[in-house]
């Protein structure tokens, strides 16, 4: 397993699509602060049509997908939310688990009169994604997860042993103080070292998220969302023993330079109807470094 997470570091492609800057959401989006499960969420909603759920991760916000957003929206109502104590979400003191935020995302839905949704999510939004579709299953028509674990499930115990997570565990007032006001440096070794060619995170990007990541609150509640994951593992052995696999289809794709096909093997721990893919020439940060080829492939998917 830990060959999912090594080869990113094995070849740095000289030739890829072009990096893609941070781009604002189409017009006709709104953005709104809905408050759900003791807490607000800053949500970005737009289109018409069958509803879509996009879920980001760390180093990310809902920013990350709006050329998906953009393509989705031709045909589809689309909910782009910022997680609980990220982005321009409210930061409340507690209620990072996953099992927790679910419910975040379930008042969102309810919010919106949304009542069935697909689901899109990356790196810790897949943490929160399985945990909705685990606790909501008839809400989650199909889900398309990206280059990312899921706490107790599967591999997990062999993956969190790789050197490239050792920020899981890096975390406490030390090390806030430490990162206060170098929140661009921290940021940057995710960027450079989980990407295949870290040219492709351009200036504008970085400096994007290192100012959202920067605002009060922000770093501490992203360390929450890494200091909650053993209690994530016990609820989502739970959520499967309790429900069994999903029964909704599943993409899985994994990043070339990063899970690749490792995805897919994971989630068929936790779901009957998983097809693989791989988003080429990328390593984690997928709506960085192959946006073209990452919304094509959602895309496609979302619309069979």
């Amino acid at each position: 397993m830990l060959r999912y997470l090594s080869s990113a570091l094995l070849t740095i492609l000289l030739s890829a699509p072009l990096a893609a800057h941070v781009e604002p959401f189409p017009q006709g989006f709104h953005t709104e602060m809905i408050p759900t499960n003791g807490t607000r969420l800053f949500v970005r909603v737009g289109g018409k049509g069958p509803a879509v759920l996009l879920l980001h991760g760390f180093g990310d916000t809902g920013d990350m997908w709006a050329p998906l957003a953009a393509e989705l929206s031709r045909d589809h109502m689309v909910i782009v939310p910022d997680l609980r104590g990220m982005g321009l979400s409210d930061h409340p003191d507690a209620g990072y688990t996953k099992k927790n935020q679910a419910v975040d995302i379930a008042g969102v839905l309810d919010a919106l009169k949304v009542s069935s949704t697909a689901l899109v999510t990356h790196d810790i939004g897949n943490m929160v994604g399985y945990a909705l579709a685990a606790q909501y299953p008839t809400r989650i028509s199909r889900w398309a997860v990206i280059d990312a674990p899921l706490p107790g499930i599967g591999n997990w115990d062999t993956i969190v042993r790789s050197p490239l997570l050792w920020h899981f565990n890096f975390r406490g007032p030390d090390v806030e103080r430490l990162v206060q006001g170098r929140e661009r440096i921290y940021l940057d070794r995710f960027w450079n070292e989980l990407s295949a060619d870290p040219t492709r995170i351009d200036e504008q990007t970085r400096e994007h998220y290192a100012a959202l990541y920067a605002k009060p609150h922000a770093m501490h509640d992203a360390f929450e969302q890494f200091a909650a994951f053993n209690q994530d593992a016990t609820d989502n052995e739970a959520l499967l023993a309790q429900g069994g696999k999903l029964k909704m289809p599943v993409l899985a794709l994994g990043a070339e330079r990063s899970f690749g096909n490792g995805q897919a093997t994971e989630l068929r721990f936790v779901a009957e109807d998983v097809t693989g893919g791989i988003v080429p020439a990328s390593g984690h940060w997928i709506m960085e470094e192959n946006p073209q080829t990452t919304v094509r492939l959602v895309s496609e998917f979302l619309r069979k």
